[in-house]
């Protein structure tokens, strides 16, 4: 079962935690309905892409290339690599922050040696081991659930965001709702999930485990979502106080450790951290070495893979030249998210042309059910990303 569990929890990342912290801090509950919604919309989009891998047993750049040749390969490569880049960036400021609220030294030292440890785990031929400890780690954001009802929130008010939606023509509201979508069907949770049935396939006869493993990882990680909107919104959103750095959002945790949220945020946030940064470095690799058809394996051992591992150093040499541009941690965290709605349709279209491919998936296509909700979440997030880039280069739209 640790596939589909590691690959949801992976997506419960820093920028998914900053993300939902900053939605909660601004928009309070007006987004709970948005949030309910990415649940069986992420479930869908993780079977749809465990299926695709176990029955191809090649990773969405393979499929895209040999189906719709180099020019689309590509477009789907930029996609996924500008996320991806951005994603790794903001997480290392993201568990460098985390490990500042630990040992209160600046964030700033800790960039380098989370990188170095992500690659170091990966080369190293550890991931596999370390990822059935680190999968436990983010069990630490459980507390927002405590913290939810331990902030005494309106409850009233959190069922109406939640099953009454109302859309607010408010610039916080729409960057709130493309953030959340980019953050939560981002393009390397699925990808990863797809390369994990590649590297160890499945029999077909168990795609429906494999499904039931990967809708049940988000269908959790979809909850966790759920309670850290109401906590934030419960704790700050009420209160007008809007998340700038990790403390405040650790504040959100108050209710349940008191002082020592600080500290029970830091573990949570570096243990969701460590989990992340393997998992978007290797889905970067993957997609390069599957364009450029190079050896690609995670236990190939450096040598017999050195542009795989390669491609793994220079994305990490470029987030850390991102994070130590002095943007904020929280503000990076968030704008990853926005890019990552933007971009996210991209990756999904075809990921939905491969799955009514009979030429790929033989007699295993996807039941046409599950492609009419992954065509649905399609147009979902591409309407969220228009709302979004209308409202900011025209913000005379809100007012109108």
């Amino acid at each position: 079962m640790v596939p589909g569990i590691v690959s949801a929890a992976s997506d419960n990342d820093p920028t998914t935690v900053a993300s939902l912290a900053v939605i909660g801090s601004t928009t309070v509950y007006t987004l709970g309905w948005l949030v309910l919604l990415v649940i069986p919309m992420l479930a869908a989009i993780q079977a749809i892409s465990s299926q695709i891998g176990a029955v191809t047993k090649r990773g969405l750049e393979d499929l895209v290339r040999r189906r719709h040749g180099a020019f689309a390969a590509i477009v789907v490569l930029v996609a996924v690599l500008c996320v991806n880049i951005l994603t790794f960036a903001a997480d290392l400021e993201g568990g460098a922050s985390a490990l500042q609220l630990l040992s209160h030294a600046s964030y700033l030292w800790w960039i380098v040696p989370l990188a170095a440890v992500s690659l170091a785990v990966l080369i190293l031929g550890n991931y596999a081991k370390i990822e059935r400890i680190l999968v436990y780690i983010p069990l630490a954001f459980i507390t927002y659930v405590i913290a939810a009802f331990l902030a005494h929130p309106h409850w009233g008010d959190v069922l109406r965001g939640t099953f009454l939606p109302h859309i607010r023509r408010t610039q916080d509201y729409f960057a709130g709702a493309i953030a959340l979508l980019g953050t939560t069907l981002t393009a390397y949770a699925y990808v990863w999930q797809q390369v994990e049935m590649t590297e160890e396939p499945p029999p077909i006869r168990r795609i429906g485990l494999v499904q039931l493993d990967a809708t049940g990882g988000a269908v959790a990680a979809g909850v966790t979502f759920w309670f850290i909107v109401v906590a934030t919104g419960a704790t700050l959103g009420v209160t007008h106080r809007h998340v700038q750095t990790a403390a405040e959002a650790a504040s959100a945790l108050a209710p349940v450790a008191g002082r020592f949220a600080p500290y029970l945020f830091g573990v949570g946030l570096l243990g969701s951290a460590l989990l992340a940064l393997p998992v978007l470095l290797a889905t970067s690799a993957y997609v390069v070495s599957e364009m450029f058809r190079w050896v690609a394996k995670l236990d190939a051992g450096f040598f017999r893979a050195q542009r795989f591992y390669s491609t793994m150093l220079v994305i990490a040499v470029i987030g850390c030249g991102i994070a130590f541009a002095g943007i904020s941690p929280i503000s990076l965290l968030f704008t990853s998210s926005i890019v990552g709605g933007i971009a996210t349709p991209v990756t999904l279209v075809f990921m939905l042309l491969a799955a009514n491919d009979t030429a790929s998936m033989g007699e295993h296509t996807v039941a046409p059910w599950l492609r009419f909700v992954g065509w649905a979440t399609t147009a979902v997030v591409t309407f969220a990303a228009i709302a979004f880039l209308v409202t900011t280069f025209d913000p005379h739209v809100l007012g109108s």
